[in-house]
């Protein structure tokens, strides 16, 4: 290989996973690039001849695009799991490569579409078999669905409306959709013809896709003005995660959440006030930390929904069992603690360790990540007119919870969480952005408490109406409206995405087909 093509197959590698990371919400975001970003990378493995390069070129891209976008899992294992670097590292690269495993069957699926004389079919095929892969890595061993292509756009919730379709999944499916778009207009074999309908698809399905929006959009505002609606206080304690566990300080962090809540108040009564996940560090059965929080809620009248670990003693005649749950507590006026959640979506991992029962040498594991049972979705946590559906931390990153939570009745989302873990990286941006699109899927409110932030109020068609900086205490009451639509996500269209992995499947059957029979 001379020196001319080893330098252009590098900068094609890096291309693509550059693009994405530049378009795709962080510290800063491109979200133009979206139509593009992709474009080298599908260009590449359309020009490939033999499948083999086209697998060691998507692994190549997927690893480099992840590393981009989860590069803040060493400093988290490093600085809070106490892990050495040499250690961290090597754990972060593994995820990545798991994660790249999607961009090799991608790259494999795409060649074999790119080779039908129709050029309809990879413009079809291609953007279906991302998106039902999408799907799978969702769900399979746990899910981790993290930053999909299609979560590019929060801060344009003119263009987000179709969302209470298809979910984020409809977006995705319009991004690569215009990349591939892209890549036959570059093809020389394709004719004018082939291109012409293919540009006649995408302003079709692109065009509907914006006139919903435009249209939905003030449907759902004029909902809004008529909706019933609540007053929320949001607190955002900002306690060093290094600290927060300390026995030392625990009384003091309970302080500082009640004297925060207290000048909340004063600037504007509410209904319902949010800690953020954790922010009481200790199990709250008769605890004597429990006092100040106590008398707060007693004197003031409010309810108090706050994240804490919680645990179940089960005995029987030979045995007593504890199970530790990761959950959010509501005090009530009337001094009582009602369990209102257990988190039913644990971090692998962080929170449990996967196949533990057949990995018996990883107890030591096990024992420094601690070992949670997820609970259930079973019913809503109830104050006054509110409705509550739960997620905590990660949990507003799976479309499938806030769907779940509305079937069960839910008009107000809330997401209690703590980003500390991420420091001051892309990643509490990233969070921040997947957890608008659970509003429009679901047309519900959602007000997020985040330890270190990013804190906010996001309403039903995902415009922000407040957010808080990052790594400052801070407080706000927000007054939302409290919807009780269901939208067609709800009802139905969340199968699209696996419908998508069926179509992808059926053309890449159709077009490996058809190429042997030309042969």
């Amino acid at each position: 290989m001379d020196k001319r093509s080893f330098t252009t197959d590098w900068a094609m590698l890096l291309a693509t996973p550059v693009l994405v990371w530049f378009a795709l919400p962080g510290r800063f975001s491109i979200p133009v690039l979206l139509a593009v970003c992709l474009v080298p990378f599908l260009y590449r493995v359309a020009t490939v001849s033999a499948v083999w390069k086209t697998i060691r070129f998507g692994l190549g891209t997927g690893i480099l695009l992840h590393i981009f976008q989860l590069y803040w899992i060493v400093s988290v294992l490093v600085q809070y799991g106490g892990l050495p670097w040499y250690v961290a590292v090597p754990a972060m690269l593994l995820l990545c490569v798991y994660m790249s495993l999607y961009t090799v069957l991608f790259a494999a699926g795409f060649h074999y579409l790119n080779r039908s004389p129709h050029a309809l079919v990879p413009v079809i095929g291609a953007p279906a078999l991302w998106v039902g892969l999408d799907w799978v890595r969702s769900w399979f061993i746990g899910g981790f669905p993290w930053m999909d292509i299609g979560y590019g756009l929060p801060s344009y919730p003119s263009l987000l409306q179709g969302v209470d379709l298809v979910g984020h999944y409809g977006l995705t499916f319009i991004i690569v959709l215009l990349n591939v778009f892209f890549v036959v207009l570059l093809q020389r074999e394709r004719s004018a013809l082939q291109r012409s309908m293919v540009a006649t698809l995408c302003v079709a399905v692109v065009g509907g896709w914006l006139l919903y929006s435009v249209e939905r959009k003030r449907d759902v505002e004029a909902l809004m003005i008529s909706a019933d609606t609540a007053t929320v206080g949001i607190v955002q304690g900002n306690v060093e995660q290094s600290r927060k566990w300390s026995p030392e300080t625990r009384l003091q962090t309970v302080h500082d959440y009640v004297r925060l809540s207290a000048e909340l108040l004063e600037e504007e009564p509410a209904s319902l006030i949010l800690w953020p996940e954790t922010a009481l560090p200790f199990y709250p059965r008769r605890n004597e930390y429990l006092q100040p929080l106590i008398e707060f809620v007693w004197d003031s009248q409010v309810h108090v929904m706050s994240g804490a670990p919680w645990y179940e003693v089960e005995e029987d005649r030979t045995k007593r069992l504890l199970t530790y749950f990761n959950s959010a507590m509501l005090m009530e006026p009337s001094t009582s603690f009602v369990v209102g959640y257990h988190k039913s979506r644990l971090v692998p991992f962080g929170e449990y360790v996967p196949f533990k029962q057949y990995l018996p040498f990883i107890a030591p594991l096990v024992e420094a990540v601690g070992d949670f049972t997820p609970g259930r979705i079973e019913r809503t946590v109830d104050v006054q007119n509110m409705r509550t559906g739960v997620m905590i931390c990660y949990e507003s990153i799976f479309g499938d919870l806030g769907r779940a939570w509305v079937e069960t009745g839910a008009n107000l989302l809330i997401n209690l969480t703590n980003d500390a873990w991420y420091g001051k990286s892309s990643a509490p941006h990233q969070s921040w952005a997947m957890t608008v699109y659970r509003t429009v899927e679901t047309r519900r409110s959602l007000v997020r408490s985040a330890n270190t932030g990013i804190s906010g109020y996001i309403d039903p068609t995902g415009t922000v109406g407040i957010e808080s900086g990052l790594f400052v205490p801070w407080a706000a009451p927000v007054t939302v409206p409290l919807l009780d639509v269901e939208t067609f996500f709800v009802r139905g269209g969340y199968r699209f995405a696996p419908l998508c992995m069926a179509l992808g499947l059926l053309f890449i059957g159709g077009a490996a087909l058809g190429g042997r029979k030309k042969s």
